[in-house]
């Protein structure tokens, strides 16, 4: 990426030239030794929206932030599996960038099952776990083969009506929820699949109608009013 030229990220992401511009110094300066001066943690840097949803910096105390670097995991495609607290340097690199590298075509093939066998490992090294809840959007998921986990996937869905006959995904909305049902499950250390039908934030409420074992679905009324 630091060879590529900034019209080039601008092309392979989609991205406007000033974002480009930017990206482009960053991978410039980007170091592969990590350090308190040019790195930050990873739930400390992001910015997305599932991650303003889950308003970590807000809400964390000390103990939760121990918790979520047990429990918590973080797709990346540039650094694969991160923990909140794993040093990153600022970047952009969606997982669904189709970057060519000497593994493939995309960033599904470089990274092969790398992914998937870490987060194999972290189940496997976590006592009495038998289930991932994932949170990620398809695209990141789509980086990890769930036969190989290991243990049972768990996919919320989230449903907003939004002055619709039907409630549907509305993928602003769906990201701030998936955010704010991870922080939600650690703070409040939910340890049991049953447990998550008890997650209400953002006017969410689970419907047990609509649900199924792997995906339970949450739904909210309306949308909370612009601020």
């Amino acid at each position: 990426m630091a060879a590529k030229a900034p019209d080039e990220h601008r092309s392979l992401m989609g991205i406007s030239a000033s974002l480009a511009e930017l990206n482009f110094e960053r991978f410039g300066e980007w170091e592969a030794e990590h350090t308190d001066q040019n790195a930050r943690p990873a739930l400390l840097t992001f910015d997305g929206d599932t991650f303003k949803g889950m308003d970590a910096p807000g809400t964390f105390s000390t103990r939760d932030w121990t918790h979520a670097q047990k429990t918590l995991r973080i797709l990346s495609g540039l650094y694969g599996v991160l923990r909140p607290l794993d040093l990153i340097q600022p970047y952009r690199l969606e997982m669904g960038t189709k970057l060519i590298t000497d593994r493939g075509r995309d960033l599904y093939q470089f990274w092969g099952n790398e992914i998937t066998r870490c987060l194999a490992t972290d189940v496997e090294q976590s006592p009495g776990a038998s289930a991932l809840v994932n949170l990620a959007s398809n695209e990141y998921f789509g980086s990890v083969d769930p036969v190989r986990l290991g243990a049972k996937v768990i996919s919320p869905v989230f449903l907003d009506y939004r002055g619709s006959a039907k409630p549907k995904i509305v993928s602003f909305f769906a990201k701030r929820a998936r955010g704010a049902m991870a922080g939600w499950m650690v703070t409040e250390r939910v340890t049991t699949i049953s447990g998550l039908s008890e997650f209400s934030s953002l006017g969410y409420a689970f419907d047990e109608e609509r649900s199924s074992p792997d995906a339970p679905v949450f739904i909210r009324e309306s949308p909370p009013p612009a601020r």
